[in-house]
């Protein structure tokens, strides 16, 4: 009825027009049966479906077959590209995480070409769920960034209607910090630099969060931004932190020589202790590098400099000095040599919460491992009390140390070398030791064979001499009152007898 009643309604509209229309032309393209509608090109809404539903599968199929060809194209020239490099060793994991996001880069510029390919926004949910997009293509969130996103907005649940604006607020600035990767790092860093000082001032003025809460907020913060930001922002490829990594790298490398009594170091790493606050030091410097937030790369650099006041202390058994904190700090990051140094500092500098830098511990420890940094880079002869001719020699590698005798040691030999040569005789000392203990446990075994061998002759001897004579058993005594056939001429025993009184 319902069919009719538009065929109807369509004759009576061309009547009124005179138009004559025919009943045919009415009826669906593809023979169905049923009217077709104009507006779906003359299929009915059963086959239009049908027939969508096929060009939208073709154009899929159509749009995948490019999307593969283009990035085995890509994969293969990243291939070529590694290969004619692969003669160049790469110090820094900086680079191999460069190379991968250029990689990314540009499997992404073929997912959007594969995506303005598409007719419809809603084929690119179906193509995901047709066919699983390789590793390269679908880039999913890292475990360390979903677990810090889930406690940022655990936190900012206990700061109620302040926390929501929060949340906005930095959604907000990440949109936009991802429309301004063109800009300058410097540039980045200002629009940082101002959202931490307008959501501060927020938060102070607008909101009445109290003092210690504020920078509570800011850390958590800073530690959801620079979390998502840190692989675009960190040493980026418009910038030269990666040749200054590799000169301060090459330069600490060069002054391997350098020995604690030149800088004047304050420290005895004979002392076991200290020995282990050194150690700590330098892991906790290393260790640096392994953080993505500004916040917790000072963390490490203050655990570093607390470790190194604890050793000065150790040894001049009294509080340490700035004096003798600075040198020690140098000696520390030359025996360290720590990856990607200047490219640390410059993140920190750029990207960290200005309060922090400016104020606290943290801001202090930070400032004299950038003045450490300077010494290293401007060093020479006279700031070692050295000659210049010891200190060409010393940094093109023309002399080295002998081994010396450790009462014969002079002054500016490195420590390294003085506790290899103590190392060397130890060990000879063991060789020794092993060798009389291996001597003696052999004297020991012939021993124990040639007690066991008497013990043995002996016994044969007095065996041999005194023969052992088993005799038969002899036959138990029977009791006096006990049932004994062959006693039957005993009396019987005497039985106890009750006489009524």
């Amino acid at each position: 009825p319902f069919f009719s009643f538009n065929r109807k309604k369509m004759n009576l509209k061309s009547e009124r027009r005179g138009i004559h229309v025919d009943q045919s032309e009415l009826l669906c393209k593809k023979g169905c049966g049923y009217y077709g509608n104009p507006a779906w090109q003359g299929f009915c809404s059963k086959c239009w479906r049908e027939e969508y539903h096929k060009a939208r599968q073709k154009q899929i199929q159509e749009d995948w077959e490019l999307a593969e060809r283009l990035q085995r194209e890509e994969e293969e020239a990243y291939a070529s590209s590694q290969s004619t490099q692969g003669a160049q060793s790469l110090t820094f994991s900086k680079f191999e995480e460069k190379k991968t996001n250029e990689k990314t880069r540009k499997v992404t510029t073929v997912k959007k070409f594969f995506t303005a390919s598409s007719r419809a926004g809603a084929k690119k949910a179906e193509i995901q769920e047709a066919k699983a997009p390789s590793p390269s293509i679908n880039r999913q969130a890292s475990i360390e960034t979903d677990r810090v996103s889930k406690e940022f907005i655990e936190f900012l649940k206990t700061y109620h209607k302040p926390g929501q604006d929060i949340y906005k607020q930095c959604k907000l600035f990440l949109d936009t910090m991802n429309h301004k990767r063109d800009l300058s790092i410097e540039e980045q860093s200002e629009c940082a630099q101002d959202f931490y000082q307008n959501v501060a001032d927020k938060l102070q003025t607008r909101w009445k969060v109290p003092p210690e809460k504020v920078e509570k907020a800011m850390d958590q913060i800073e530690k959801y931004i620079m979390t998502r930001q840190y692989k675009y922002v960190f040493c980026p490829e418009t910038t030269d932190d990666e040749k200054k990594d590799l000169a301060v790298q090459k330069r600490i490398r060069a002054l391997h020589w350098v020995t604690p009594q030149m800088l004047c170091v304050p420290v005895n790493e004979e002392i076991p202790e200290v020995s282990d606050m050194v150690v700590k030091a330098i892991t906790d410097i290393i260790e640096m590098d392994s953080k993505r937030v500004p916040r917790d790369k000072l963390a490490c650099i203050t655990k570093c400099s607390k470790h190194i006041f604890n050793a000065i202390k150790i040894t001049k058994n009294e509080p340490a000095s700035a004096d003798d904190f600075l040198p020690t700090l140098i000696y520390i990051v030359l025996k360290g040599n720590p990856p990607r140094l200047q490219s640390n500092i410059q993140y920190i500098t750029r990207f960290c919460n200005p309060s922090r830098l400016m104020t606290g511990e943290d801001g202090y420890y930070f400032t004299n491992l950038c003045c450490a940094v300077a010494f290293i880079e401007k060093l020479d002869a006279q700031s070692l009390n050295l000659s210049q001719e010891d200190f060409d020699r010393f940094m093109t590698g023309q002399t080295s140390p002998k081994k010396q005798e450790s009462d014969s040691f002079s002054p500016d030999v490195c420590l390294g070398v003085k506790q290899m040569c103590k190392s060397l005789d130890l060990l000879s000392q063991l060789n020794e030791r092993q060798e009389r203990i291996v001597s003696e446990a052999k004297k020991l075994e012939k021993d124990l064979i040639d007690w066991t061998d008497g013990i043995t002759k002996e016994v044969e001897e007095i065996v041999e001499k005194y023969p052992l004579e088993i005799k038969p058993k002899s036959q138990a005594l029977a009791a006096i009152d006990s049932e004994n056939v062959e006693n039957d001429k005993l009396p019987p025993p005497l039985q106890p007898q009750v006489y009524a009184g």
